[in-house]
């Protein structure tokens, strides 16, 4: 621990090493800090692409034909993707969006409920060496328009819809408005999520309000079958390691939204080394964390489950619908070996007893993991007792989206205090300080982090400025 933060370069350097992180053109050093440590630059000189070493190095491999993902959705349909079966609708989709004239340095929006397609518009952005902008499911138009906006959107995934507590909520209509707002935006592509709802309605130039925007929209399915029928760039763009693949917008409320920017080798390395030292997960598991990708939560499962060869689990739909047992269902259903939870959730389902959790089959679950805010007692006990039979770890984790994930973890080797945290996850020089900026112990302070991480945000998006006033 103490060298992971006092030689910063050898441990990262190491981190990127035994994830087998692959390079286009080897990176001639690992850390540069000569602007200073709020502007540290890795991988220098380095080229690669994250999407590269998430499914493309994986072809011909054992890991090609093992799950990538698992899915199901409220009404019960499930889906399972192998990596195989991944990396050819991501390609598939790379050259839908090529053949839209996208590529290279553009921005993409996605607003779609937590479908297996999400995960393949968000790799195919990034493998054309975009960007690509998580927005939370049930945002509504203006926090969507304030984002894309900032970030010069070229285009737009979404969906017709989804279901939540049987009800349907549209996301199309909310699109249209967003796209209709946004001068850069070209091209709006939409899924039809299981046909639910009304058929997707294009509407026309001469039904548009006459300041709107002109884009374009376009079906999934027919912009795959498009590609399906002539011959298509399926290749990896070739990104510097620090070129932006993700900005990420955090959730603070006042003034412009925050992007956070992330790059090829930030954000998926910081989150695959938590995945893998805090949380221990291995190849052979399945981590369900319920979350949505508009939250940091949902980029940091799929960059940290495909990085690791593991299985990563979704699911679209209420917690507690229709039963009050479904996550636990879900669980036992799809064999879940780590469980990501807030304390909030775990409050309201202890509501409901114990009756609900023991009529399922837990027993392939191996920790449990929580962020998002403090607990209190009472629902951890609840959850270690009765859901983990006294023996399964709570992993608490607290960081952030300018963090790419966590500060502080707690881990499966060392004793856990019940709410509490094992201490730094390594390569975080975490530390408390009195109002001076004077290290403290025993009692309140500020928490700091005195080194940089790989995963540390590169600022904000066009505001380096406010990002240090920030």
């Amino acid at each position: 621990m103490r060298r992971s933060t006092n030689d910063i370069a050898w441990f990262w350097d190491t981190v990127l090493r035994d994830l087998d992180i692959q390079f286009f053109r080897p990176y001639s050093q690992i850390v540069d800090l000569s602007e200073g440590k709020p502007w540290a630059r890795w991988c220098v000189g380095g080229e690669m692409n994250i999407v590269h070493n998430m499914l493309d190095k994986y072809a011909g491999t054992k890991i090609d034909n093992r799950l990538a993902i698992k899915s199901e959705i409220e009404e019960g349909t499930t889906r399972t993707l192998t990596y195989k079966e991944l990396r050819e609708q991501v390609n598939m989709m790379a050259a839908a969006l090529r053949h839209l004239g996208l590529g290279k340095g553009d921005a993409i929006g996605v607003f779609m409920p937590m479908v297996s397609e999400i995960v393949v518009a968000m790799l195919a952005i990034i493998k054309i060496g975009g960007f690509f902008l998580p927005l939370f499911s049930g945002f509504g138009a203006s926090a969507i328009v304030s984002r894309l906006k900032d970030g010069d959107a070229k285009a737009l995934f979404t969906a017709d819809g989804t279901y939540r507590r049987g009800k349907f909520c549209a996301m199309k209509p909310i699109a249209d408005e967003v796209a209709a707002q946004i001068p850069t935006l070209k091209h709006l592509i939409v899924l039809q999520n299981g046909s639910v709802g009304e058929p997707v309605r294009f509407p026309s130039k001469t039904k548009r309000e006459a300041n709107s925007f002109p884009y374009r929209t376009h079906l999934w399915r027919e912009l795959i079958d498009k590609i399906d029928n002539q011959s298509s760039d399926e290749s990896t763009e070739r990104t510097a390691a620090e070129d932006p693949m993700m900005i990420i917008y955090t959730s603070g409320t006042t003034g412009r939204p925050k992007g956070a920017v992330h790059t090829h080798c930030g954000f998926p390395i910081k989150a695959a080394q938590d995945m893998w030292h805090g949380l221990d997960l291995h190849a052979d598991e399945t981590l369900f964390w319920m979350t949505d990708m508009g939250w940091m939560m949902g980029p940091w499962e799929v960059f940290g489950t495909l990085l690791l060869g593991a299985t990563m689990m979704l699911y679209d739909g209420a917690p507690d619908f229709p039963g009050p047992d479904r996550v636990w269902k879900l669980c036992a259903d799809h064999k879940v070996t780590a469980l990501g939870v807030s304390p909030t959730l775990i409050r309201a389902l202890r509501r409901h007893g114990d009756e609900i959790v023991h009529r399922h089959d837990l027993s392939s679950l191996r920790k449990f993991a929580s962020t998002g805010e403090p607990w209190n007692p009472d629902p951890w006990m609840w959850l270690f007792q009765n859901v983990g039979r006294g023996k399964l770890p709570i992993i608490n984790y607290s960081g952030g989206t300018e963090i790419s994930g966590g500060i502080v973890m707690g881990n499966v080797l060392t004793p856990m205090k019940p709410c509490a945290f094992s201490g730094p996850l390594p390569g975080m020089a975490a530390d408390v300080v009195d109002e001076n900026g004077k290290s403290v112990r025993g009692k309140v302070g500020e928490l700091v982090i005195r080194e940089p991480w790989i995963g540390m945000t590169r600022g904000f998006w066009k505001d380096r400025q406010r990002y240090i006033e920030t």
